[in-house]
């Protein structure tokens, strides 16, 4: 005890700038803020401060300790607020936001179970496929399927994500299975787009990724379109796993061209950066990362709504 009373007035000496500031931060005499400095010192071997009547100043060797306290003192505060917190219970309202197909297939089922294991908890789903503003829209956790960029956020890994190439086995019988990329352009391709632009599809080609135009008689702005599309063998579509995995399982859709499968944006749970995030925050974040690492959760998820 008398250890850690040391190493803690050392710290609290050097944040507030000089002894008796410590000492009124501690409730105690200067004096018995100076005997523990002195105590530490002669306990260590080494000078750690050079003090006189109008300054404080680190030594090298106290630079150092000060540096190893610091992070002591803060893993033994996250600690005791880890085990405080498993005792508690989440509760309050959650907001929470996910691209719309995705939130419509792998988020919205999932709540009822979810709230059923925190029932003092209530939850707003927002589906858009918009970046939102965490901060400035009241939103408490984002699933997002892109890399994380803002540092003001703190991203979670849920799941890995990649985007496969597919059709219907109908199709490829009649129109023959692609073997490289130079072979879509004689393809009907399924392409997105949006305010009239194409987005292109990406391969890792020569060790890079490329992005390619392709072509084909329909476009949509809407992912789930071209889904049904590929579906009715309408043509090639440039869907992400967690989409058509249930469908590439039971063969009703067929992957090509795997081997130029781009790195995908894999699926993140996003939330304002907080030296201690609300447990029902990380309660969420947890309960969807277990649910997705579940043995094949991407190719048997029922994407009924609840």
């Amino acid at each position: 005890m008398d250890q850690f009373k040391q190493i803690s007035t050392f710290v609290e000496v050097i944040t507030k700038g000089s002894l008796s500031a410590a000492a009124r931060a501690e409730g105690i005499a200067p004096a018995m803020v100076s005997r523990r400095l002195d105590a530490l010192e002669e306990r260590l071997g080494v000078k750690l401060l050079q003090r006189t009547t109008r300054r404080l100043a680190l030594t090298d060797e106290g630079t150092a300790f000060l540096e190893d306290c610091q992070r002591i003192l803060a893993d033994l505060e996250n600690a005791e607020a880890a085990v405080s917190e498993r005792s508690a219970r989440a509760s309050g309202h959650l907001t929470v936001s996910a691209p719309a197909g995705f939130g419509r297939w792998h988020v919205a089922p999932l709540l009822p179970s979810f709230l059923a294991e925190h029932r003092e908890l209530t939850l707003t789903l927002s589906l858009n496929d918009r970046v939102v503003d965490l901060i400035g829209e009241g939103i408490d956790v984002a699933i997002r399927i892109a890399a994380l960029s803002d540092s003001n956020l703190v991203g979670v890994k849920l799941a890995d994500n990649r985007r496969v190439v597919v059709a219907s086995p109908e199709y490829l019988r009649r129109h023959g299975t692609p073997q490289n990329l130079g072979e879509l352009a004689r393809h009907n391709c399924l392409a997105i787009s949006s305010d009239g632009s194409q987005r292109g599809w990406s391969f890792r080609q020569g060790g890079k990724v490329v992005t390619l135009k392709v072509s084909g008689n329909m476009e949509c702005n809407d992912g789930e379109v071209l889904h049904h599309w590929a579906l009715a063998g309408k043509g090639l579509a440039w869907r992400s796993l967690w989409e058509v995995g249930r469908e590439i399982a039971s063969g009703k859709l067929v992957s090509v061209l795997d081997d130029c499968a781009a790195p995908g944006n894999d699926i993140y749970a996003v939330f304002a950066q907080r030296r201690h995030s609300p447990l029902r925050i990380r309660a969420f974040v947890d309960f969807l990362r277990h649910a997705y690492a579940a043995p094949d959760y991407w190719r048997k998820t029922d994407r009924a709504l609840p």
